[in-house]
């Protein structure tokens, strides 16, 4: 899906950091975008998800103090490094936010500011299934849980605790199996007091 119009960029308030910033975060060196990764064997065995398994790849940022959420390409949801690559590229004044929900099952939410990178799987299982999945295992250096464990998530859960979603409201969220992936995150962006703007964006991304 190619990127939203100007005319269809959403605004939202969210708080922006009340003090220093304390929440952890993992170094991410500049990804060439034309690296060619045909070295990289970690993903051979995963078929990458198919557009229609894609349910949305949202940005949510802030250039001269105005926030804005906008779709990106769903190629991005098969690979976290371009993702990474794009959400720095964003005129963020305090980094950039990405959402990826797959097949309505599976979220990941990535956080990037320069070069500290931020982020949260919301099924580790996941990373036996899907490339971004297993990124995000690898960028953590995590074990992928077994298929036959309970569902937990992968990563910090307390990435958007400074702009007032803590790390149990957002566990909260991910443990509430009456949702779906993208119903999640939407609650994310309720919570975030984004909801309005952020669902708009998302219907926009179904019904393309």
């Amino acid at each position: 899906m190619s990127d939203l119009d100007n005319d269809e960029y959403e605004t939202f308030g969210f708080e922006q950091p009340a003090g220093p910033e304390k929440v952890p975060a993992r170094v991410v060196p500049d990804v060439d975008p034309d690296l060619d990764d045909d070295d990289d064997d970690d993903d051979d065995d995963l078929e990458d998800a198919a557009d229609d398994e894609i349910d949305f790849v949202i940005a949510a940022y802030r250039e001269d103090g105005q926030a804005l959420v906008q779709a990106l390409s769903k190629d991005l949801a098969n690979d976290l490094d371009e993702l990474i690559v794009q959400l720095r590229r964003l005129p963020g004044d305090a980094g950039a936010i990405g959402y990826v929900s797959l097949v309505e099952e599976v979220f990941v939410i990535v956080r990037v500011r320069g070069r500290h990178v931020q982020v949260l799987l919301s099924d580790g299982g996941a990373a036996a299934d899907w490339p971004i999945a297993r990124d995000v295992a690898d960028l953590l250096e995590a074990e992928i849980p077994d298929p036959d464990d309970d569902p937990e998530p992968m990563g910090d859960l307390g990435l958007l605790s400074d702009l007032g979603l803590s790390d149990f409201d957002l566990g909260a969220i991910i443990d509430n199996l009456d949702l779906s992936s993208d119903q999640m995150l939407i609650e994310v962006a309720e919570k975030l007091k984004i909801g309005p703007q952020f669902r708009r964006v998302v219907e926009a991304a179904f019904n393309s």
